[in-house]
């Protein structure tokens, strides 16, 4: 099962200052971390942005939260983006396939900061100091990529490098259209204020499509929602969302129903703070009640 979540580049709009900005950026991390997603997607909202915070600095931002702390210094040189990441809220993510334990068989993500004769490199993957590997045949590798560690045994050191994609959250960036369209997207669900109401009767049977298939949850951004984004009416999804009143959220099936405008690319546009008592949910807030949801199993 695949989590990806998607969040505009006009994220930070309504940031005072870049310390703001970076705390908000630094609480969209940690929603996307706990909830387990896979993928941390900034999308294009050109329209929205304010040119001071633009996609490039969320992205960095977002990649920066995203690295171990333990390569960022490796990984990393001073940028202006990352002024203000030390007030970042730790992730202290730990990935499915137990990056952060000690057991055996671990993997956790590593850097190569030498690169030497006779196949063999130089990894910085968080121990007491970097170790030298074997690089296998079918793995090519320069100073300063990032690899996947295969650690067996810490006291003393056994590790291999493994042609495995890297452990833990990865953030992109790229089209909205594009993610919609993966393979592995799963459910494809527009978190809108205008979306159908999410209720105890409609979750049971999205949660057993979405432990099945995976799912991608696209929020908007402060002031600009998806419909804004999207160049769509919000009266439009509001009325797609409303349903048959006659159906019954127990039938077989798969529970997702297609938007009456399927170009938007979405299975099924979602409110998860219905009767909300805010007159804005901040994005950031947004993600987590969604994505506590949407966590659920049947």
């Amino acid at each position: 099962m695949t989590v990806s979540v998607l969040v505009p580049s006009s994220l930070t709009r309504e940031a005072e200052d870049k310390r703001e900005a970076t705390r908000k950026l630094g609480y969209v991390a940690r929603a996307a971390t706990i909830f387990r997603a896979d993928r941390l997607i900034v999308f294009p909202d050109r329209d929205g942005e304010t040119g001071r915070f633009d996609g490039g600095f969320v992205e960095t931002v977002l990649r920066y939260a995203a690295t171990p702390p333990y390569l960022r210094n490796e990984a990393w040189d001073k940028r202006d983006e990352l002024e203000y990441a030390g007030i970042l809220p730790p992730l202290r993510a730990t990935s499915q396939t137990g990056s952060e334990s000690d057991g055996s068989g671990s993997t956790r993500q590593g850097i190569v900061t030498e690169v030497g004769p006779d196949h063999r490199v130089r990894v910085n993957c968080g121990l007491q100091h970097p170790i030298s590997l074997n690089v296998p045949p079918e793995m090519a590798l320069e100073e300063g990529e990032r690899v996947t560690v295969r650690i067996s045994s810490r006291r003393p050191v056994r590790a291999k490098l493994v042609d495995e994609p890297l452990p833990g959250l990865s953030v992109e960036r790229t089209d909205l259209q594009a993610a919609l369209g993966r393979e592995d997207a799963g459910v494809r669900i527009a978190s809108s204020r205008f979306g159908e109401q999410l209720t105890v009767g409609r979750l049971e049977p999205l949660a057993g499509r979405i432990e099945r298939d995976g799912m991608t949850v696209a929020f908007g951004s402060p002031e600009r929602g998806l419909p804004d984004i999207l160049g769509i009416e919000a009266s439009a999804i509001a009325a797609s969302s409303s349903g048959d009143d006659d159906a019954d959220p127990s039938a077989p099936g798969d529970g997702v129903e297609p938007t009456a405008d399927p170009a938007t690319g979405f299975d099924l546009w979602l409110n998860t703070v219905p009767d909300q008592g805010s007159e804005v949910v901040r994005t950031e807030e947004a993600l987590f009640a969604t994505l506590a949801s949407l966590s659920l199993r049947a």
